[in-house]
């Protein structure tokens, strides 16, 4: 286990706790020395964890500390890394290059250990057989979806008919080869889901949609049996 995997751990075992916990017990668990113990608290406390204690007391974290970038084990790193590739290979280039801006900006922060780990990453995303045509609209649909605003496009459904809707986009899904925008149509009063390459105009409304986006996607779930 690397420090900063030890660390990560220390600081979700303090959490479990709401009441000072005793050093001999929380090295016990840790399978560290009292000593590794003492110096891991002092180093979190440098890196601005707020814990309370001394050697014979125990200690407690109190609320509110966010963990910082270093603190990701190396299998979060492989996720992520993983995940970012598949973002920068397999959506639009405003998406692509915020993935690899992502990546750049953690790996700045993070301890040579675990930068190495995040450079030498073997986790690849294998070449789409039907890759996706990027279309002006995917900023402009992710920001609707931000912004909770609602929007109107010109759809060419399946049986190649034209027609304009007004709907309230919530979610975005992105598969290997097509996107897919859900949203609560207005003409149809219902949820709908409309393919990104058959919108051929798109028009962002300076109105919001009168309920909350979660809300929608809550909805949305219920009625298409998503669990999560």
């Amino acid at each position: 286990m690397s420090r900063s995997e030890r660390l990560l751990k220390l600081i979700h075992l303090l959490r479990s706790y709401r009441y000072p916990a005793p050093g001999y017990q929380l090295a016990e668990t840790l399978g560290i020395s009292l000593r590794t113990l003492y110096r891991d608290i002092a180093s979190l406390q440098q890196q601005g964890a707020s814990i309370e204690g001394e050697p014979g007391l125990g200690y407690v974290l109190k609320p509110g500390f966010m963990l910082p970038p270093l603190m990701f084990t190396e299998e979060e790193l492989e996720a992520l890394v993983l995940g970012s590739r598949w973002v920068a290979n397999r959506t639009d280039s405003e998406l692509s290059e915020s993935a690899i801006n992502a990546l750049v900006k953690i790996s700045a922060v993070l301890p040579t250990e675990l930068r190495n780990s995040l450079d030498e990453n073997t986790l690849f995303v294998g070449p789409t057989k039907q890759p996706v045509t990027e279309t002006a609209e995917f900023p402009s649909i992710r920001q609707a979806i931000r912004a909770e605003q609602k929007i109107t496009i010109h759809y060419l459904d399946l049986k190649e008919q034209e027609s304009i809707r007004t709907i309230w986009p919530f979610a975005l899904g992105y598969f290997d080869n097509l996107r897919v925008l859900a949203g609560w149509c207005e003409l149809r009063q219902s949820f709908r889901h409309f393919r990104t390459d058959r919108i051929l105009q798109l028009e962002v409304c300076e109105a919001r949609y009168p309920r909350r986006r979660q809300q929608l996607l809550n909805e949305w779930r219920k009625a298409e049996g998503i669990s999560s």
